[in-house]
């Protein structure tokens, strides 16, 4: 008889795993280039330079997906979305809506803890440009496949951005492929839905196409929806 592992215990195996991959040359090239050359304003930080896991709570009921980790935030600090702006809007508005202890994140041990929300990526090195390709998108996928599958007590997945979106109508074979929309909702096999929003990028928030009270409201709907 095979006894299943905790969900805490698998989760760390997948990530020990990720943190291990090499299949995509030119991603393992530019991450490992970025470490190497590094920010000026980070030139004394050593890069973390590798995939970057998932993290949170294993009991997770809110999963939030973005794109892929920055090239000097998380390919520098890694731990998703932590060390840029992006991560700043994402880590106060999960504080705001009761989801993390803290409001703000700079480096894996400083403290953040998730309570009740896992936060994750499509693609998990940092690509050129901020766009992976689609063969990158597609290996990469079982990354993000076989995490859902272990956060079994999600109720409600938020897709920041289009590209996260896209990612997670593959997950799910939906078809019709969802519409992207900020607030727009989906439902997903398991009763889970998924939630929509604008990517928390400076392109975004600093032109106001996203703001403080509109990312607010996403997490809002979230818990409004059970997570």
């Amino acid at each position: 008889m095979v006894v299943p592992q905790p969900r805490s215990v698998a989760l760390a195996q997948l990530a020990a795993e990720i943190e291990g991959c090499r299949a995509c040359p030119r991603l393992v090239a530019w991450r490992e280039e970025v470490a190497v050359q590094k920010r000026a304003s980070f030139a004394a930080e050593r890069y973390w330079g590798r995939p970057v896991a998932g993290f949170g709570d294993p009991a997770a009921r809110l999963a939030v997906v973005g794109l892929a980790p920055a090239a000097h935030g998380a390919n520098r600090t890694g731990r998703v979305f932590t060390g840029d702006r992006s991560g700043d809007w994402l880590f106060a508005a999960l504080f705001r809506a009761g989801y993390a202890n803290q409001a703000r994140s700079v480096g894996r041990d400083d403290g953040l803890e998730l309570t009740g929300a896992w936060v994750s990526a499509a693609v998990r090195c940092a690509p050129p440009a901020n766009k992976p390709t689609p063969a990158e998108r597609d290996r990469c996928s079982r990354f993000l496949d076989e995490e859902l599958v272990l956060l079994d007590q999600v109720k409600v997945i938020v897709a920041l951005g289009q590209f996260a979106c896209a990612a997670l109508a593959v997950h799910f074979d939906l078809r019709p492929r969802p519409r992207f929309g900020h607030l727009a909702e989906h439902a997903l096999p398991g009763d889970r839905v998924l939630v929509c929003s604008y990517h928390p990028s400076q392109q975004n928030t600093f032109t106001g196409t996203l703001t403080e009270a509109m990312f607010d409201a996403v997490f809002t709907r979230a818990r409004a929806l059970g997570a």
